[in-house]
């Protein structure tokens, strides 16, 4: 098991090499979902994640003959860009395993720390077992990314951290993965305050401590696939399941849906980047599947390394769902000045026009037309519907476009 006492050493052995990130009050965010919330933003750590904590403790924690003969790991990213800097910066030889469809990003990152990238499997547990094998193999340490009470340890030192910056803080919400994270986090400050409530955010198709706890029994998932791809996990740790049955009081699942939704919010109203395991707590806070009215909350932001075409995905499907984005597609005759005119009672709307393609190609059109595939900026879904209606009566037959 894992104790405060350990949490606390980690913290006097990794906090010079760390950041003490910001524990953030959001007025806004507080407004919208009743609680009253401070962002822990690990997002901006070191690594772009909480998880160069519980690297840098285990590291500190072997011998010279491990050092020598180097680590190995395996990650769905950010456990990789842990691994590879802390290893950097104690000069140990580093080799991580990833999945195949890892974001190049974070295989850039990690590379670019000095590791040795071997790409693996489909999801974070094939790698795993590769990595397992080569640790065998070739004599390596396996640091395992989150079922390793030297690395909970570490990642436990932002609940001491949290503790300190609210000294009103009655409720945490954590996202949950392999359960390293919670784990640490909920036995700092369930040691500290037994009172303080310790709530864990899965991604619905990753939802193996739900599972498990529901079962009494650790429970290994099939497949897997969520945007939240940090915490995009078949199976919980054994021992971060017991500590998670002991420590951690509440456990919610979140759709893609709402993790997207939250990743939007940080971006437009916080200005902050976060990735999709990173914006799971709050998902769950906006999405009421925990309701912490009046309670003094910290929601931990637990990275931001997301890749720039996912978020180009999320934000184009945000717009869509919200009603700012309308994609329509009309008919026209093809004579001169038939778009111009098309143009001109879009901007007479206030419709600004983000995108517009015309083709008078397709063989199932009548010679004297042409079809127009037209992307606009619109304020919100009574706007659409005046655009549409007006569209209409001017004879252009709009259809949307999914």
């Amino acid at each position: 098991m894992v104790t405060l006492k350990e949490i606390q050493t980690a913290h006097e052995t990794i906090r010079s090499a760390i950041d003490l990130t910001p524990c953030k009050y959001s007025g806004y965010l507080s407004r919208l979902t009743g609680a009253e919330i401070h962002l822990k933003l690990e997002n901006l750590q070191k690594t772009g994640s909480f998880k160069i904590r519980g690297a840098l403790n285990k590291l500190h924690a072997l011998t010279p003959a491990e050092r020598r003969r180097g680590v190995i790991a395996a990650s769905a990213g950010n456990h990789a860009q842990g691994v590879a800097r802390a290893a950097q910066k104690l000069g140990i030889p580093a080799t991580i395993l990833m999945p195949e469809p890892t974001p190049i990003t974070k295989v850039e990152a990690t590379t670019f720390s000095g590791a040795e990238v071997l790409l693996r499997g489909d999801t974070f547990d094939d790698a795993l077992r590769v990595a397992q094998t080569l640790a065998k193999e070739r004599g390596l340490t396996m640091i395992h990314p989150f079922d390793d009470p030297a690395v909970i340890a570490g990642q436990g030192t932002i609940g001491l951290e949290m503790f300190q910056q609210l000294p009103g803080l009655a409720a945490v919400v954590v996202p949950v993965g392999g359960g390293g994270l919670v784990s640490g986090i909920a036995v700092a400050l369930k040691t500290l305050r037994p009172s303080l409530r310790v709530i864990g955010v899965e991604a619905e198709q990753a939802a193996s401590a739900m599972l498990s706890r529901q079962a009494g029994q650790v429970v290994e998932l099939g497949g897997i696939k969520t945007i939240a791809d940090g915490i995009a996990v078949k199976r919980i740790g054994d021992l971060t399941f017991d500590l998670i049955e002991r420590y951690v009081d509440e456990l919610v699942t979140v759709s893609d849906d709402d993790i997207a939704a939250a990743i939007l919010l940080y971006m437009e109203r916080i200005r902050v980047v976060v990735e999709g395991a990173g914006a799971a707590s709050l998902a769950a806070l906006v999405s009421r599947k925990v309701k912490l009215n009046g309670v003094c909350t910290g929601v931990v932001v637990s990275g931001g390394n997301i890749d720039v075409q996912v978020v180009a995905k999320i934000i184009e499907k945000g717009l869509v769902r919200t009603h700012r984005l309308l994609r329509i597609t009309v008919q026209l005759l093809d004579v001169p000045g038939a778009l111009g005119r098309l143009s001109t009672l879009l901007g007479q709307l206030r419709a600004n026009i983000l995108q517009i393609s015309h083709d008078r190609l397709t063989s199932d059109l009548p010679l004297d037309r042409a079809i127009v595939d037209i992307s606009l900026d619109t304020r919100n879904l009574e706007h659409q519907h005046e655009i549409l209606q007006a569209l209409d009566q001017a004879g252009y037959a709009p259809r949307r476009r999914d």
